[in-house]
């Protein structure tokens, strides 16, 4: 691979892009009756055109706080590696397929909702970050928008169970991020980014406070999914357990407040969100085996 375009596979932040597709496919999947192939992959292609594109934007707004931190100081704008001008070509492009990807290809509500998440998330959520320590809460409602995307892809609408799954996203993303402001809070606070965490006077208190609230809330909202959903007993049993699991994590964190325990919040959150959507899954497909 070239340095080129390793610069810009980087620019596209794959792994984020990845949760990104997945969230969106989860709640396509959800909505739907049967397994709908090509509108799962539309779904799938046009939210991950549209993912990276917002990826490659933020970075490109964020380049000079990018190269005070250590965390993103390897980033290819701060190196050198592409130039502005290129990212911003990058983004743009990405990010003008992707909705119109969605929007000829699904319907016009997931490009709509593909707009929210995208203005949402460079013009609300970035600026932010240079402003006040609730920016998390302003950004987690275009983040979890994803999910809300492939359920319109699938049903041109969007019904209470949404909602639910839009809530699960929305809530998953404080004690992840959170945990992430707390491991590089110096780093953020170099580069004059106001995340709760680099700004917590009361040493973390505040901050781990709001993730075991988030983590209980979260919590509640997956399991609600059989009330809205009608989800079987496995799901709700399976569910339980790993949030549950999630909350230890979470509550550890909150009693330390180490890097330590942050590390292993993280950890947790990034196998607790692909398990829970598995279980999701797991009991869509058998609900379609059982009715046919």
């Amino acid at each position: 691979m070239t340095r080129g375009l390793k610069a810009l596979l980087i620019l596209a932040k794959p792994e984020i892009t990845l949760m990104v597709m997945i969230s969106a496919g989860v709640g396509c999947l959800m909505a739907s009756d049967s397994w709908r192939v090509i509108v799962l992959l539309n779904c799938v292609l046009g939210t991950g055109l549209l993912g990276a594109g917002a990826s490659a934007l933020n970075q490109y707004l964020e380049r000079r706080p990018d190269g005070h931190m250590r965390r993103t100081s390897r980033r290819p704008l701060p190196t050198g590696d592409l130039t502005a001008g290129a990212a911003l070509f990058f983004g743009l492009t990405l990010s003008a397929c992707g909705m119109l990807y969605l929007f000829l290809q699904l319907n016009a509500l997931t490009a709509v909702l593909g707009l929210f998440t995208l203005v949402g998330y460079l013009f609300v959520y970035t600026p932010l970050k240079k402003r006040t320590p609730l920016c998390t809460l302003f950004g987690a409602f275009p983040g979890a928008a994803p999910i809300l995307i492939g359920w319109a892809a699938a049903r041109n609408s969007l019904a209470p169970e949404a909602w639910v799954l839009y809530a699960i996203l929305f809530l998953w993303q404080f004690p992840h991020f959170y945990a992430i402001g707390w491991l590089y809070r110096e780093d953020y606070a170099r580069a004059g980014m106001l995340m709760l965490p680099a700004v917590d006077e009361e040493d973390g208190k505040t901050t781990f406070r709001l993730i075991a609230i988030s983590t209980q809330l979260l919590i509640i909202a997956s399991l609600s999914l059989k009330l809205f959903a009608r989800t079987g007993d496995f799901y709700f049993f399976a569910a339980l357990i790993v949030g549950l699991s999630f909350y230890y994590f979470a509550h550890q964190a909150a009693l330390s407040r180490s890097k330590l325990a942050a590390k292993r919040l993280l950890h947790a959150s990034v196998i607790y969100l692909p398990l829970l959507y598995l279980f999701m899954l797991l009991d869509k497909v058998s609900l379609w085996m059982t009715t046919g």
